[in-house]
């Protein structure tokens, strides 16, 4: 008997979606067009922010941010070290120098404390991660990056639909950046959305993402008039995939409560079992995915050995954090006895699905494979 496939995501794709994106394609207009502006309008909706625009990933969004804030050279950036490397490519991109600060044993997010202990003049920016969609302590965060004039940017790649005290992650800093890469709770294959409170902040955004260009197609006077007013980039998301998105995020209330739900199935499976650590139900999370920890690496290791044998989907966010990888430990000559919170928690987690087609026959699957190996 076979037997049974389970994958670590699985996108909301339905034929309404293929439909849309069919008819974007045939109406030949693929790029500055409706469903980029209606994507938007919904997305706005849908975070309760004033102003938002989409991007071609969301790395591209995490630099734009970075350019449009002005970072250069002789400037620092706090960043987290448990994130994906993009977090800290996006400030190398502009010459600014990536400071790093450890984080949370248990929620991976940046702590305050790592903050105010890596903060000089030189700072500039504090970058926050919703890491797994858990959401930052965003008060106190704010609380010291206004005391001491410094902006926040919000990664929010694994936070659409994460709030904190009751507001969409993304709305307290001058932007927040999401991602729709293939594994997010929504998808356009690669895109991103960039959501500020701050107009003119957006409008360099828009500038930046299009070559600089000060007029979009649509609003020109005449055909192929106008006029370039800074060095932009071509960070652009098509017609097609916010056409593959729309729909998505319409359904997405649906989808978040499905995977609120799948991970308190996990939470009764675990709840008795001394031998893995995870963190208590919180309806403010998003649940990206769903994080066991295990009592070494040599057991969680093991457990992706078997999961990968039974075709169960898992994976590791992040295996390695950031300023081990090689690249950032050469430059910034990094000893390995730094950041032991991120090392702890590099080593220890597992990354479970919850995605909306999961079904309680697979978590008990997914939950007896584990019980058995640890």
């Amino acid at each position: 008997m076979k037997s049974l496939s389970i994958p670590f995501s699985k996108a909301n794709i339905l034929d309404s979606d293929l439909n849309k994106v069919k008819k974007a394609i045939l109406s030949g207009w693929l790029t500055h067009g409706p469903n980029n502006k209606k994507f938007e309008d919904i997305f706005k909706k849908f975070t309760r922010t004033k102003f938002s625009t989409t991007v071609s990933n969301c790395t591209a969004g995490l630099h734009l941010a970075c350019l449009a804030l002005g970072l250069k050279k002789g400037d620092e950036v706090i960043v987290p070290a448990m994130t994906h490397t993009a977090t800290a490519h996006a400030v190398e991109f502009t010459g600014a120098k990536v400071v790093f600060a450890d984080v949370d044993k248990l929620n991976g997010n940046i702590l305050v404390n790592e903050i105010k202990k890596k903060y000089t003049n030189k700072t500039r920016c504090v970058i926050v991660v919703h890491m797994a969609g858990y959401p930052c302590d965003m008060m106190e965060i704010q609380k010291f990056c206004n005391k001491k004039r410094i902006k926040i940017i919000e990664d929010c790649a694994h936070a659409l639909g994460s709030s904190y005290r009751n507001r969409h992650v993304g709305n307290f800093g001058i932007c927040g950046v999401f991602s729709f890469y293939p594994t997010k709770q929504i998808t356009s294959g690669e895109g991103g959305m960039v959501i500020s409170n701050n107009n003119n902040f957006i409008k360099k955004i828009k500038s930046l993402k299009a070559f600089g260009i000060n007029t979009p197609p649509q609003l020109r006077k005449k055909q192929g008039l106008y006029d370039v007013e800074c060095l932009g980039y071509n960070y652009r998301m098509t017609e097609f995939q916010a056409a593959l998105a729309i729909g998505q995020l319409q359904r997405y209330k649906s989808n978040l409560r499905i995977r609120q739900k799948n991970a308190l199935l996990y939470i009764k499976e675990f709840k008795k079992i001394f031998k893995v650590r995870y963190q208590a139900f919180n309806k403010s999370n998003s649940y990206f995915i769903f994080q066991l920890f295990f009592i070494n690496k040599y057991i969680r290791d093991k457990i992706l050995l078997k999961f990968k044998k039974k075709n169960i989907g898992a994976s590791i966010h992040y295996a390695t954090p950031v300023p081990f990888l090689k690249y950032y430990k050469r430059k910034y000559r990094i000893s390995n006895k730094l950041f032991p919170n991120s090392r702890d928690y590099s080593d220890k987690v597992i990354s479970l699905p919850v995605h909306p087609y999961l079904t309680r026959k697979m978590i008990k699957l997914i939950s007896l494979e584990i019980k058995k190996n640890i």
